[in-house]
């Protein structure tokens, strides 16, 4: 198998390839954005001008790696210094003899496989560049990785335990990340929050502040990538950006939100469908209404994710394939291929202009708590947004939904014009 991987139409979960060498396809998606986040960072500066130490910690057939290599260009790619590990002496064998056969066409990046377990091998070396994307939850690794990496680094962190997180276990959620969601339609980005929380608390414990700079729910895993900056007084600044969600909030929780500068100033006619508020705010345990502690900032590096447009996704990640024999690809295969790898990144460039906006809405929810016959369209929704001179954009999220920057009462007022007459 190339390391562009053959299109799956329809699969979402994990499959064998290679005599049971373990292959996801559901992640192909989160690895393209991989490649894409890497060759930002190196563009932008932000792991410095020298070698990039890289490590793919759980590598399995060590796709994620290979497709590093492969699809950065050339004078990025021979920075790489990768290992890829794994305990499971199969895959990683059948990875490298596929480096071997199918090395990059560039002849670029240094590849190394390493058996053992993450949490031993990546102290070894100060990274730049660390990926963590287990089976289940990524917790009991988080220590060692977020210690590996150099003063300056990129963290990159999948969970696929998603009924954990999003509130469908209970128990497992507060046992791993001691934290409760709510089970509804922002569920996932809460979700993400609280994996970013656990992430921003790991990380201050080492006097490491995060800035994060990609969160995604795709499918049936969480991902969450962070710049990690070696501070002091890390661990007292965490807990400012760390707070609640409450569903359903009062007037005076609106009002201590409005206050708390999470929430942008509205009348309390129309009361909104959730708020955020501090760590400091006195919550009730058992009240049903309220998720967190999560992480209450913003989600992303507009940046990074103005980067990730679909045109630059299919030319570092489809290009180098087109018109390969030894792919042994159809041309219907390219064309489902292009269309996964559209689909990756599709609205994360619009998303990323309001990634810090406060407002999250799922549309379908937002005609239900206004009572009225049926949801706007997202898109009709930004343009009205935008046009009273509001910041307003559609999400990577697994249902329609927007950001927006603008007051509730006026997210209200936009919904209404756009309901048909009577």
């Amino acid at each position: 198998m190339r390391v562009a991987e053959r299109p799956e139409e329809g699969r979402r979960g994990p499959a064998a390839k290679g005599g049971g060498a373990f292959l996801n396809p559901a992640m192909a998606g989160s690895r393209t954005r991989s490649v894409l986040l890497l060759q930002h960072a190196i563009e932008s500066g932000m792991l410095g001008d020298g070698t990039i130490y890289a490590l793919d910690g759980l590598a399995a057939t060590g796709v994620r790696a290979r497709r590093w290599v492969n699809e950065l260009p050339p004078e990025s790619a021979e920075r790489l210094d990768i290992v890829m590990g794994d305990l499971d002496e199969e895959s990683l064998s059948w990875a490298v003899r596929n480096h071997n056969e199918f090395p990059p066409k560039h002849g670029k990046g240094e590849l190394n496989a390493v058996i053992g377990d993450l949490r031993a091998m990546v102290l070894n070396h100060g990274r730049h560049w660390v990926d963590i994307d287990p089976y289940g939850s990524p917790v009991p690794f988080l220590d060692t990785a977020v210690q590996s990496l150099a003063r300056g680094g990129v963290i990159e962190v999948s969970a696929t335990d998603t009924a954990a997180l999003t509130g469908s276990s209970k128990d497992p959620l507060l046992r791993r990340y001691g934290a409760r969601v709510r089970t509804d339609g922002l569920a996932h980005d809460s979700a993400l929050r609280v994996l970013l929380a656990t992430l921003a608390r790991t990380a201050a414990r080492h006097d490491r502040a995060i800035v994060p700079l990609l969160s995604i729910w795709d499918s049936h895993h969480l991902r969450v990538s962070a710049r990690t900056i070696k501070r002091k007084g890390a661990a007292s600044e965490v807990e400012g950006s760390l707070g609640w969600r409450v569903h359903s909030p009062s007037e005076d929780e609106v009002l201590s939100s409005i206050q708390s500068g999470l929430h942008p100033e509205t009348s309390l006619e129309k009361l909104p469908m959730d708020c955020m508020l501090p760590l400091s705010y006195p919550v009730m345990r058992n009240d049903r209404r309220v998720s967190g502690p999560m992480w209450i900032g913003s989600m992303g590096d507009e940046e990074a994710m103005a980067s990730m447009t679909e045109e630059r996704a299919l030319y570092m990640c489809t290009e180098n394939y087109v018109g390969d024999d030894e792919a042994g690809w159809s041309e219907a295969d390219f064309a489902r291929e292009g269309r996964r790898v559209s689909r990756s990144v599709r609205n994360i460039h619009e998303e990323s202009r309001v990634i810090d906006a406060p407002h999250h809405i799922v549309v379908d929810d937002l005609s239900s708590w206004l009572e009225i016959p049926g949801p706007p369209s997202p898109r009709a929704l930004t343009e009205c947004l935008e046009s009273g001179g509001f910041r307003a954009g559609l999400t990577h999220y697994g249902k329609p939904s927007i950001r927006t920057d603008a007051p509730w009462d006026k997210i209200v007022e936009a919904t209404m014009s756009l309901q048909p007459p009577i």
